[in-house]
C-alpha cells in the first residue's frame, strides 16, 4: 500500500480534523532550540503549521519524493538508508511513514543510528483497530491489498523501541475531539476502537558499561615502619 492513503485520508472530513490535532502535537512536542537538528522522515506538505521554517533554520526534510513544505530544506533519499553521519540529529518525526514503509526496522535502526544519544524521537501511526481507518481503507479499493501487513500496532512499536533502546516517554491517541496522554509507566497495551491514530515519543538511551578491573591488592609500608623503629632504637642506645 503507498502512502497515497494518508494523503487521501487527509482529505475527508476527519482527515482534516486528525490533521488539525496531529500538527498541534507536533508542534507542542518539538522541545528542542532553533539552534538544534530536527530531522522530518516523510514529507506532509503542511509542516508550516507546526513549525516555523524561517526560525528552525535546521529543520530538514527527507523524503524518496521530493515531497514537503517548500520552505524547508529537504533532502532526497530513502528511510531505510539515510544519508546521514551517526549521531548528528537532535529529534527525528516520523509522521505515518512507518505504516507504509517495506523496510520498516531498517528505517528504526537507521532512526537509532542517526539520533544523538538523549535524543527525540516521535512516531505518529494510525490505529489499526479503528473502524473509521478501516472504512476508509476498504472504500478504497485501489488499495484494499493487504490489511494486516501496512498498519502496525502500539504495542509493536512499543516493543521495537525497547530493542533499540529506546523509553518511552508520552504515548498519546487522537479521538478526534481530544489527546488522551500516558505518561511512563502507565502506558498500557490496550487497544481503543475509537481513536483514529497514536503518537509515541520517546529519548534514545546510551548505557555505558563500566568494565569491572581486578583490585590491586597494596602491600603494607612494612620497610617504612621498621625504618622508624629501627632509628628509634638507635637513639635510645646512645641515650
Amino acid at each position: 500500500m503507498k502512502r497515497n492513503f494518508l494523503f487521501a485520508w487527509y482529505q475527508t472530513p476527519r482527515g482534516k480534523l486528525l490533521q488539525q490535532l496531529e500538527a498541534d502535537y507536533i508542534q507542542r512536542s518539538i522541545t528542542v532550540s532553533c539552534q538544534q537538528t530536527i530531522l522530518q522522515i516523510g514529507g506532509l506538505g503542511w509542516e508550516n503549521d507546526f513549525i516555523d521554517c524561517s526560525l528552525y533554520k535546521s529543520f530538514t526534510i527527507l523524503d524518496a519524493k521530493n515531497l514537503g513544505c517548500d520552505k524547508a530544506r529537504k533532502i532526497c533519499a530513502k528511510s531505510y538508508s539515510l544519508p546521514l553521519q551517526s549521531n548528528c540529529i537532535d529529534m527525528i518525526i516520523v509522521p505515518h511513514l512507518l505504516e507504509f514503509d517495506a523496510f520498516r526496522f531498517q528505517t528504526m535502526r537507521e532512526i537509532e543510528r542517526v539520533l544523538k544519544p538523549e535524543g527525540i524521537l516521535i512516531v505518529l501511526n494510525f490505529n489499526p483497530w479503528s473502524l473509521w481507518v478501516r472504512y476508509q481503507y476498504l472504500w478504497d479499493k485501489k488499495m484494499a491489498n493487504s490489511w494486516g501487513g501496512h498498519f502496525i500496532s502500539r504495542a509493536r512499536i512499543l516493543d521495537w523501541l525497547k530493542l533499540l533502546n529506546f523509553e518511552v516517554i508520552v504515548s498519546s491517541e487522537f479521538n478526534l475531539d481530544t489527546v488522551k496522554s500516558a505518561h511512563g509507566k502507565f502506558i498500557t497495551r490496550g487497544y481503543s476502537l475509537t481513536s483514529t491514530a497514536y503518537a509515541i515519543k520517546a529519548i534514545k538511551r546510551r548505557y555505558n558499561l563500566i568494565p569491572l578491573t581486578p583490585v590491586k591488592v597494596l602491600t603494607p609500608r612494612s620497610i617504612l615502619v621498621n625504618s622508624l623503629n629501627s632509628s628509634t632504637t638507635q637513639k635510645n642506645r646512645h641515650d
